[in-house]
């Protein structure tokens, strides 16, 4: 099936694109998100965790991170994008984590989204989630590893 096209957005939108990683899994967490604001300022984060986790951890924490910058700048209005499935699932109410940190994480993530007046959340495959995977894997010292695009061949 062909990739849809994203729905325009308002002009008042933010756009906050984000990842985690940890290495290994679990370990040390790199975040990442990529903040687009409504006049095309491009904002990128870049950072360590300080302490160790898995990847859905460091997912939510990277979250956490650019929804607290967001508000910061002044955001509202948000449209969130990520390649984390579990975080999709489990903020849009789909699944339920009975593991307490993961828990507390979602807990969180809810309560800062709570200060937006609108919020989109979408997943999106890896692939299209480059600048973030990119931004998540320099906190730890990681060369970029960009996904590979389905369909497409790898060189050699």
């Amino acid at each position: 099936m062909p990739e849809r096209a994203p729905e325009p957005l308002p002009s008042s939108m933010w756009q906050i694109w984000f990842d985690g990683c940890a290495l290994p899994n679990p370990g040390r967490i790199g975040l990442g998100a990529l903040l687009l604001s409504p006049q095309g300022a491009r904002i990128e984060l870049s950072s360590q965790a300080g302490r160790t986790g898995c990847s859905n951890e460091a997912e939510l924490i990277a979250l956490c991170s650019a929804l607290e910058h967001a508000g910061s700048l002044g955001a509202r209005h948000i449209c969130i994008r990520g390649d984390s499935d579990f975080v999709v699932r489990h903020l849009r109410g789909e699944q339920r984590t009975a593991i307490a940190p993961l828990l507390e994480l979602v807990v969180r993530t809810e309560a800062l989204l709570t200060g937006f007046e609108s919020v989109s959340l979408e997943w999106v495959p890896r692939h299209r989630n480059r600048d973030a995977d990119r931004l998540s894997r320099a906190a730890l010292g990681l060369p970029d590893k960009p996904a590979p695009v389905p369909g497409r061949r790898r060189r050699r």
